[in-house]
């Protein structure tokens, strides 16, 4: 398995389960809340979903277009997603995971063009 392929997988995996721990529990939706962002809490789910089916299906049927629409898309979430974490004062060490799934799918992005 490649580096690419790895890193595709382990990107999708997480959103998926991210999104499953937003529907199976309350912690996420309460995030959510304490952002500010509850209104926003579904399509950002859903948005997740989609990327990372994206990413999925872009790669393994070869769907370039896909694959790279997904990888933007879950970047610029990862970026707003440190940019909320900021602004509500959270520490180095939550913002870590939003940092990492930032620069992991902005590899992704990066990569899927070259």
């Amino acid at each position: 398995m490649s580096s690419f392929t790895f890193c595709i997988l382990l990107s999708s995996i997480s959103f998926l389960g991210y999104a499953l721990a937003y529907f199976m529990g309350t912690k996420m939706k309460n995030e959510f809340v304490r952002f500010g962002l509850e209104k926003y809490a579904l399509i950002t789910i859903v948005f997740e979903i989609i990327g990372a089916i994206g990413l999925l299906v872009g790669h393994f049927l070869d769907i370039p277009l896909l694959l790279k629409i997904s990888a933007i898309g879950l970047t610029l979430m990862m970026f707003l997603g440190i940019l909320v974490r900021i602004k509500v004062k959270d520490g180095l060490f939550v913002i870590l995971p939003a940092f990492f799934f930032f620069v992991l799918n902005a590899f992704i992005t990066w990569f899927s063009f070259n």
